[in-house]
């Protein structure tokens, strides 16, 4: 068994490396793309609430004071994938895209006592959209008309590596090392109907490789023999990054590149401090309740100017670094999971049911003019089941298999660059997310009589 479980981790190791974005929306533009929760397979659906979850039969990445309660005999693996419908809207436009992607992995186990450790993979942000403007009449002329063409791809991904310790009965600390690598291509095109006309093209790429840091609390008050309340709080180290952007100008005709320059941006990137608190109440081994907010100051991180437009008049601009590219990014979420009989004979009294919503401010400046004040949005709500599967040692220690289904609205209000009205485009995502916990009993010593 011990054999097929170390198969399975670095066969998870190489589908996360490899795996394809699960997004397909021109939003993923902005900034390094649309964020990816940190939340597994037992949360996705209580809206990703994680500050105060402690349990040892749970991988709780978003703490890592949470890694100290994994018992002196248990292994865990934690993998999970997700598959969504999303419908974008922008003006008259509309578009359905259907996705798939290979969320985490991770591998949790006790070094000693009241000491966990935890490794995984998952990724940070993802990258992926393709569209086009209509034609639109070039200014002084009458007949000759200019379109616009958008693509990108890339991400951000994460390897981490963390402890968790519990020095004493109310109070646990954690601890996370972070490797973050990944890139990014945009490239828009601007061209004219006119065959006598010199096409223009800039290409926006970065390559990132970076390491960071993760401190967790934990906070354990019990309130009689059955309840209890968790507080939990994180801090993630933000800093100044050495990578280059790198920005592109072609002018070409329909054979061939006429002219090529570029534009190298050195310590172009920052990422930014983030504070994350939250508590949650437990009742015996059948009821959680809890809320988490997160606060991540993009605002004030370097991030390379224009980094996805193209026009006419773009062609001896400035290609710089400044602060205010980005938006303060925001979040609160609640839920709750409910367990009637965790050791009951019968399966359906045995599952876990769980519900969840957030709503946050997110970091994208879709109008770096500021023009357009109001802030995007988004707005999800969720439902989950955790289905025990039976071995031989306990109900608790079964392995599960997580299932969520959520439904996401986000809301991004936008000045439109031809006709320099204000704009929103919308976007509803309704994903499922089935993620496998398995519980190894690695470390049982077995006795002869």
């Amino acid at each position: 068994m011990n054999k097929i479980t170390l198969s399975i981790i670095a066969a998870s190791f190489v589908l996360v490396a490899h795996a394809q974005n699960g997004i397909n929306t021109p939003y993923s533009r902005y900034g390094f793309g649309i964020q990816s929760e940190r939340a597994m397979g037992f949360n996705k659906g209580m809206g990703g609430i994680a500050q105060g979850f402690r349990d040892g039969q749970e991988i709780n990445i978003a703490n890592p004071a949470s890694y100290s309660a994994v018992d002196s005999l248990t292994a865990l693996f934690d993998l999970g994938i997700s598959l969504q419908n999303s419908n974008h809207k922008m003006d008259k436009l509309q578009q359905n895209v259907r996705n798939s992607s290979f969320d985490y992995f991770a591998f949790q186990f006790r070094a000693f006592r009241n000491l966990g450790m935890t490794v995984g993979i998952l990724p940070i942000t993802n990258i992926k959209y393709q569209f086009a403007s209509t034609s639109e009449p070039l200014a002084g002329t009458e007949n000759v008309t200019s379109s616009y063409n958008f693509n990108g791809d890339g991400g951000l991904r994460e390897i981490f590596f963390g402890t968790g310790w519990r020095p004493f009965r109310p109070i646990s600390i954690g601890f996370n090392v972070r490797y973050i690598w990944g890139d990014y291509t945009h490239r828009a095109q601007m061209t004219f109907n006119d065959n006598s006309a010199f096409s223009l093209s800039r290409i926006y790429t970065g390559e990132i490789s970076t390491y960071s840091w993760q401190v967790g609390l934990q906070f354990i008050q019990p309130l009689n023999k059955k309840d209890k309340l968790v507080i939990g709080a994180t801090y993630t180290y933000g800093h100044r990054l050495g990578n280059e952007a790198i920005r592109t100008t072609q002018t070409h005709n329909a054979s061939s590149i006429e002219e090529a320059t570029s534009d190298t941006i050195k310590n172009a990137y920052q990422l930014p401090h983030a504070i994350s608190a939250g508590v949650t109440y437990y009742h015996s081994n059948t009821l959680r309740i809890g809320a988490d907010f997160e606060l991540q100051k993009w605002a004030n991180c370097r991030f390379p100017n224009q980094q996805t437009g193209v026009s006419s008049e773009q062609t001896s601009d400035v290609y710089t670094s400044t602060r205010g590219q980005l938006n303060d990014r925001a979040k609160i979420a609640a839920g709750l999971d409910w367990t009637p009989k965790p050791n009951s004979a019968k399966l359906f009294d045995r599952c876990t049911y769980k519900i969840g919503s957030y709503y946050s401010q997110t970091y994208a400046k879709a109008d770096p003019t500021g023009t357009i004040t109001a802030k995007p949005y988004e707005l999800g709500v969720s439902a989950g089941l955790s289905l025990p599967i039976s071995n031989n040692h306990s109900w608790r220690i079964s392995p599960k298999i997580n299932m969520a289904v959520q439904w996401v609205h986000t809301n991004i209000p936008y000045l439109n660059a031809a006709t320099q009205q204000k704009s929103t485009l919308t976007e509803n995502y309704l994903r499922f997310c089935l993620g496998v916990t398995f519980s190894e009993r690695w470390f049982y010593k077995l006795k002869v009589d």
